[in-house]
């Protein structure tokens, strides 16, 4: 078994937290939630889980601090004309523009550590205010990516 802290290592050394991919494999597999919100730790060393939920977008976007980031996945459900109904995990890297400098360089270089652990993502969305996470905002982006 590959060691995730070992493997999966950002430039800025933070690592992720094995519960990581768990978590992540509760939605993917056994769909148990619908959404993971992922944190750095406040000792800055490891993205961990800060929270998952099986409640719907709304719920999803409310969880996300007004002025600090955060590493999220969704399960999102979405109706193409003429095809029903689809579904996209689509992964949200959320940098409010209000969230410290220091919180933004961590999230930024990390951000492909937790990328590239999380296999299967649809779509990705990167967000500097609610606007850019809006339902429609994500509903464009995940209905026009088609992996």
């Amino acid at each position: 078994m590959v060691d995730l802290r070992i493997r999966q290592t950002a430039s800025s050394g933070v690592t992720v937290h094995p519960d990581c991919l768990s978590e992540y494999q509760n939605l993917k597999t056994k769909r148990s939630v619908r959404y993971v919100i992922y944190k750095v730790s406040d000792d800055k060393t490891q993205i961990v889980v800060d929270q998952a939920a099986s409640t719907d977008y709304d719920e999803f976007i409310k969880a996300l601090p007004e002025r600090d980031c955060r590493y999220g996945v969704y399960d999102f459900e979405y109706e193409k004309p003429g095809e029903g109904k689809r579904n996209k995990i689509c992964f949200i890297f959320w940098s409010p523009d209000e969230a410290p400098i220091r919180s933004k360089m961590v999230y930024a270089s990390s951000k492909d550590a937790i990328r590239r652990s999380l296999e299967g993502i649809g779509a990705e969305v990167q967000a500097t205010d609610f606007s850019e996470v809006s339902y429609e905002a994500v509903l464009e982006k995940a209905s026009r990516h088609t992996r």
